[in-house]
């Protein structure tokens, strides 16, 4: 081994010992006492792209062994959204990660940013892009029946859902009954094995407002809530939590300077994403791995949905709703360097290391490490 490709690796070392501050090759031991959060996502891909960095983070976080991402539920019908989420995944080093998809869904939701077509494109010499995993999208199970299967495989109590968009496939979750996964309805199962939901969602206030998401699918939120086992924590992240907290598209691409082969980057470079977009779903996201320290939350209280998906809090400590409240401008800013640290990483450093050692040669043409 030449001393460049050994001086090479005591680097690549010492990025992914900083990047990870502990032991991602043991997940079981880091799972220990409960104490690294185990979550399913479930996103509405496909329309805004506070989605987009709330699924990268969740690939920092789990490299970091600060959390192990059980599966993303895709909750906007189309294969098209399995097919972006498929190569977020394989991307970002996570092709292993299952998808399920919504089917029998909400019709034609409000799509602010179409960026799905963004999976499909080439690079110069006409090739994808983007590598896959999936090999036939039309097999993907459905979202509900995916929750089925990775809360049954869980230990009690142990599972975090993190919704940033429509709660159609909750719904139907909690419709369910007995199956091959577990014998538990679905109401059961999730009282058995989910420890908590965080949601993008919720406006609360003096003023009876719609919900947006919500009210997209109102049917399937008022299922959702009338189901939901109220001894099973939710926290919702109102839209002003993470108002402030703005990721211009400039920003964006600057960030990934070493490569246009990005998907996020794709999407900014392709599409107008101008929109008044914030970071949102981030919110949530961040909360369900990092825990309430960064967050000021409501007292704990009753929840009411009226039918047009206006959501009503009234205080009361026995009770197991809370929200995210405003940060101020510091928080904000924050909030956003932290969003921005984990996007400006480049890919998978360990893979890197392993490429090294194996092969014994530098490998650094790309700019990815």
């Amino acid at each position: 081994m030449t001393h460049k490709v050994y001086g090479t690796i005591i680097a690549l070392i010492g990025v992914v010992f900083f990047m990870s501050c502990s032991n991602v090759d043991n997940p079981d031991l880091l799972q220990e006492n409960n104490r690294m959060p185990l979550i399913i996502l479930d996103t509405d891909i496909g329309s805004s792209t506070d989605d987009l960095f709330a699924m990268e983070m969740l690939y920092r976080y789990e490299e970091q062994g600060r959390c192990r991402l059980l599966g993303v539920v895709v909750d906007r019908e189309g294969e098209q959204n399995a097919v972006f989420t498929d190569v977020m995944n394989t991307y970002f080093g996570h092709g292993d990660v299952p998808i399920g998809l919504v089917r029998e869904g909400i019709d034609n939701p409000k799509v602010w940013i179409d960026y799905a077509h963004v999976a499909d494109i080439k690079d110069t010499n006409g090739q994808p892009m983007f590598q896959r995993t999936v090999a036939d999208y039309s097999k993907l199970p459905d979202g509900w029946l995916l929750y089925r299967r990775l809360l049954a495989s869980q230990p009690d109590n142990s599972v975090s859902i993190v919704c940033t968009g429509f709660v159609t496939c909750l719904a139907q979750l909690l419709q369910s009954e007995g199956d091959e996964y577990s014998s538990l309805s679905g109401v059961e199962l999730v009282r058995q094995k989910v420890k908590c939901i965080y949601l993008q969602g919720g406006v609360f206030g003096e003023a009876e407002e719609p919900d947006f998401n919500f009210a997209q699918g109102a049917y399937f939120a008022q299922e959702f809530f009338s189901l939901w086992p109220t001894d099973v924590d939710m926290v919702f992240s109102p839209m002003e939590t993470g108002q402030a907290v703005e990721y211009t598209p400039e920003q964006v691409i600057s960030d990934v300077s070493w490569t246009d082969a990005h998907p996020i980057k794709q999407v900014y470079m392709n599409c107008n994403c101008n929109t008044g977009q914030r970071m949102w779903d981030v919110m949530p996201t961040v909360q369900a791995v990092e825990g309430d320290e960064l967050f000021t939350l409501s007292e704990r209280g009753n929840l009411t949905v009226t039918p047009e998906c206006a959501t009503i809090f009234t205080a009361s400590a026995a009770r197991y709703f809370r929200y995210q409240m405003p940060g101020d401008a510091a928080w904000a800013a924050a909030m956003l360097e932290k969003i921005r640290m984990y996007n400006k990483m480049h890919k998978r450093a360990y893979a890197k290391v392993q490429a090294l050692v194996e092969k014994d040669r530098w490998m650094g043409t790309d700019n990815n490490c």
